[in-house]
């Protein structure tokens, strides 16, 4: 296990599964992407995997977490499955986890973007949080190759500042 911090009920297989959601992430970071890697896990089976492809596809809602969504399909039910993101999501996505009643979710980190964790606890997600310092990595170097790009992700006009 990596030597930091991490808040809330983190299992072993959490580390490997948040592996997975970082490999997705350097996935995007290497084509110019945002590097925001997620996985959707139910028991021990990746239904899905994905990453975020707004730059890639031009699609604004191409966020990691419904990237990975869109690939696992369709699904009868969302019961027992754990949702892993790299970074902590944005309140698209976190409606998105509270519509289809995920009711786990791992955080890579916050630090970056501080998403919406408490909303979604107020919705009976349990919400863990690993503070993983090769997720903050992976955003750094983005956020220092391609500020403009993080801050078109987060809605953030470069003329308000």
């Amino acid at each position: 296990m990596d030597s930091h911090t991490a808040y809330g009920n983190v299992t072993p297989e959490d580390w490997g599964y948040m592996k997975i959601a970082r490999e997705e992430a350097a996935t995007g970071l290497s084509v110019g992407g945002c590097p925001i890697g997620s996985a959707l896990v139910k028991g021990k089976e990746v239904l899905g995997k994905g990453h975020n492809q707004r730059v890639q596809k031009g699609d604004p809602i191409a966020h990691g977490e419904m990237d990975c969504l869109r690939n696992a399909g369709r699904q009868k039910s969302y019961k027992g499955t754990t949702l892993y993101t790299t970074l902590s999501p944005c309140m698209m996505c976190t409606g998105t986890i509270i519509q289809f009643g995920i009711k786990r979710l791992v955080i890579g980190e916050n630090r970056t973007f501080g998403g919406n964790e408490e909303f979604l606890k107020s919705k009976g997600v349990e919400v863990i949080l690993l503070d993983d310092p090769e997720c903050k990595k992976l955003m750094d170097t983005f956020i220092s190759k391609y500020p403009e790009i993080w801050n078109e992700d987060i809605g953030e006009d470069p003329e308000d500042k």
